[in-house]
């Protein structure tokens, strides 16, 4: 189980997860210190070039696993159609990062609807050997018609949590997990309590093959639940 956070570059993270005065240029290579894996969420705003994902591949040391959300131009301006150019240009980019790269994030709008051909033509893009979850977030895409085009690609369906509660249906579409955890129901706000950890440990069971990712970056949440997540799912 690979236990993360969505993003690195939090200037509120210091004095949570980086010492003061450390250089920003250093805190990836910080952060895989203590983490053994990271969403990089950089890449859904601006996609960046080829050499930029070697230089993180560079900064992290061997068996570090980065995931990468896609870019917002494929899922929130070109709504999954014509996938070809935007799908090529995201997969060449980020196989800078080697046999770090880890699933290809595509995180829909909540606006779009259930497109079951639009979805299919998007994942068979992608290469055999790229993991690819995927996020709904319009309840039109709770069907077995969904389930079916994610098993068949191999896709992950992205759990996702908010306020201590499963936002998605907690379908197994693949043989890896996928985990999301947006915001939770304690306090201060938007932290995860050890009730709602638990449950989520209990529901990922014994999986080796999972990625787990705090979202609830302000204040240095993440980075908090994310150790306490590790702690109670650490195997004797």
């Amino acid at each position: 189980m690979r236990i993360g956070t969505s993003g690195w570059q939090y200037a509120d993270w210091r004095d949570v997860l980086y010492p003061p005065g450390l250089p920003q240029r250093r805190w990836l290579h910080h952060y895989a210190d203590v983490f053994a894996t990271v969403e990089n969420n950089n890449a859904f705003y601006r996609l960046p070039p080829r050499e930029t994902f070697e230089l993180w591949r560079d900064a992290t040391p061997p068996g570090f696993i980065m995931a990468v959300k896609a870019s917002r131009y494929l899922t929130h301006m070109k709504r999954l159609k014509d996938p070809a150019e935007p799908v090529t240009r995201l997969t060449d980019a980020a196989a800078g990062l080697g046999t770090k790269l880890g699933p290809v994030l595509l995180q829909l709008p909540p606006t779009l609807r259930a497109d079951h051909e639009r979805l299919d033509a998007c994942l068979r893009r992608f290469p055999h050997h790229i993991r690819v979850a995927v996020e709904p977030r319009h309840t039109s895409w709770w069907t077995d018609q969904t389930r079916r085009t994610l098993e068949h690609h191999g896709a992950a369906l992205s759990w996702t949590d908010r306020q201590g509660r499963p936002r998605t249906p907690l379908w197994r579409t693949t043989d890896w997990l996928y985990l999301r955890l947006h915001e939770g129901p304690a306090q201060p706000w938007p932290h995860y309590d050890d009730e709602t950890l638990r449950a989520w440990a209990d529901e990922l069971g014994t999986a080796d093959d999972a990625y787990v990712y705090f979202n609830n970056d302000p204040g240095g949440a993440a980075v908090r639940n994310a150790l306490r997540f590790t702690e109670l799912t650490a195997r004797p």
